[in-house]
């Protein structure tokens, strides 16, 4: 999971502060990044050689100063966040540049001064933010690159046999949403994963970045059945130490709490899933890329100690964390039957509840790690906030609704489910770029969640181990695969400093890796533009 995850309102005051900084700061960046650029040229000067396209020292400036803000305009503001308001792979990113700075995000004393030969802390999100604030640039930041330029740049890259027999690629300028280069732009493909910014904007717009997942219990107070209620919250977690999620065993303890002050010491145990509706087996089938999608689960019914990627999954997720639930009672004096299904009734006293991260963590978390089950939950949680059944079809028309009551190009669009699992998945490369243009529309700061979430080259989730010799800090970017089929789109940062959203779409690969890694140069082409 995504490590030190903070609240929306946390990010809020960071986001108002930042965003009427930043434009101006970054009229000013090449100057300001003078001192840092020599420095990051020289550490990485062996591996920028590999970097076969045009005007590589450009790709440098743009990292070493684009690299400490990890974005421009909206998106330097916002999270994954540490305590004091650092972003977490901004702050490893300036450590490594600078080993200079003020509060210690470790938890220090926030002494600048550390002993002999060890790194000092990392500075500050105002320090870093700061750095761009040198002397001005002749003429500001630059425009927009041209299309012209952008096709030049793109085209040979785009044109690789790697990419298979059909291939799209838009790309957008997101200061101003406008469109600057498209091939196919138009024609619907199967996204795979980058489905999850579709389902992500969906959401958000239909839930808003503070909602929350809540598993509860409840008494029936005419028979005295005890019943688990799913809330959909595929984190809720067993483990011993929950990290800031939905514990299963605080669940049990204030559920015991209350018990016990109705005098109850035994009760008889049941489950209600029924928050979802239809099958939970999804299209694919039984596999290890998630679990039966059902409003009750625990720690993603994974039957090994992993947190993301492919596992073995327990056959039934609701049963078999009604029986951990059973287990942890019995850890505070209350025996319970054997758990079956049921469901609450109206009647019903709630005894105690948990919650989820806000919907705006749970929401990076998902696009970092690619989290199908939680992909899937959050597709049914938008059937449920517009009124329709919590199934594959419902959370298909939810989601599409979503999307075109924004004004995005859904026309020809196919959602059926929301991991992009689904092969019959269709969206275009016009529509993932309009979903990222409208996440950066300072009007709409709930969908911001949606590119701060994204995989940071180089640092975090699926990207974890791209573009080491690329574009590491400077391309955030959702990654898809399917088999014949690979997809990558996000955000990437110029050389220019101009903050562009791309998507670029294969179809009928054959090489997966080959496909990867034509679809990383384009996207490294991009970061080392210098084409307005």
């Amino acid at each position: 999971m995504v490590p030190e995850l903070r609240p929306w309102r946390s990010a809020r005051p960071h986001l108002v502060r930042a965003a009427g900084a930043v434009r101006p700061r970054l009229a000013r960046l090449v100057r300001a990044a003078g001192p840092r650029i020599a420095r990051f040229t020289r550490a990485t000067g062996p591996r920028l050689a590999k970097i076969t396209r045009p005007k590589t020292w450009q790709y440098t400036a743009g990292a070493a100063t684009a690299g400490l803000a990890l974005a421009a305009g909206v998106v330097t503001a916002a999270g994954p966040w540490d305590s004091t308001g650092q972003r977490t792979a901004e702050r490893d990113r300036a450590v490594a540049l600078e080993r200079t700075g003020g509060a210690d995000h470790d938890g220090g004393s926030g002494s600048s001064g550390t002993a002999a030969g060890t790194p000092r802390p990392a500075p500050s999100a105002g320090s870093v933010l700061a750095g761009l604030g040198g002397a001005t640039t002749p003429g500001g930041v630059k425009a927009a690159p041209r299309g012209e330029a952008l096709a030049d740049l793109l085209g040979p890259l785009l044109d690789d046999p790697a990419l298979g027999t059909d291939r799209a690629a838009s790309v957008v300028d997101l200061t101003t949403g406008k469109r600057l280069y498209g091939l196919g732009g138009d024609a619907p493909l199967t996204p795979a994963s980058t489905t999850k910014i579709a389902t992500a904007v969906a959401a958000l717009t239909a839930l808003g970045p503070d909602h929350r997942l809540t598993t509860r219990t409840a008494l029936e107070t005419d028979t005295g059945e005890l019943v688990l209620v799913g809330g959909g919250d595929p984190t809720l977690t067993a483990r011993a130490d929950a990290k800031g999620l939905a514990s299963l065993r605080t669940l049990a303890e204030k559920t015991a709490a209350a018990l016990k002050k109705r005098d109850l010491r035994k009760v008889t145990l049941s489950y209600d899933t029924t928050l979802y509706a239809g099958r939970e087996v999804h299209p694919i089938g039984v596999n290890e890329n998630l679990a039966r999608v059902t409003a009750l689960m625990a720690d993603e019914a994974r039957t090994d100690d992993s947190t993301s990627g492919p596992a073995p999954r327990e056959p039934d997720p609701a049963a078999h964390a009604a029986r951990a639930f059973a287990g942890f009672l019995k850890q505070h004096g209350i025996t319970a039957s054997a758990p079956g299904p049921s469901k609450a009734t109206d009647r019903a006293d709630t005894l105690a509840t948990v919650s989820s991260p806000p919907l705006s963590a749970l929401v990076e978390r998902m696009l970092t790690n690619s989290d199908n089950d939680l992909a899937e939950a959050l597709a049914r949680h938008t059937a449920v906030a517009s009124g329709r059944p919590a199934d594959f079809d419902g959370a298909s028309a939810a989601m599409k609704d979503r999307l075109k009551r924004l004004g995005l190009p859904v026309g020809g669009a196919a959602l059926r489910d929301g991991s992009g699992l689904d092969r019959t998945d269709v969206v275009s490369a016009d529509l993932l770029t309009a979903l990222l243009a409208k996440a950066a529309d300072p009007a709409r700061p709930q969908l911001r969640p949606v590119l701060t979430g994204l995989p940071v080259a180089g640092f975090t989730g699926t990207l974890s181990s791209r573009y080491t010799d690329g574009a590491a800090g400077v391309v955030r970017a959702k990654t898809g695969t399917l088999t014949g089929v690979n997809t990558l789109a996000g955000t990437v940062v110029t050389a220019d400093g101009r903050l562009l959203g791309f998507a670029f779409m294969a179809h009928g690969t054959s090489d997966p890796a080959a496909a990867q890694s034509t679809l990383d140069r384009a996207a490294t082409s991009l970061a080392s533009c210098g084409c307005a």
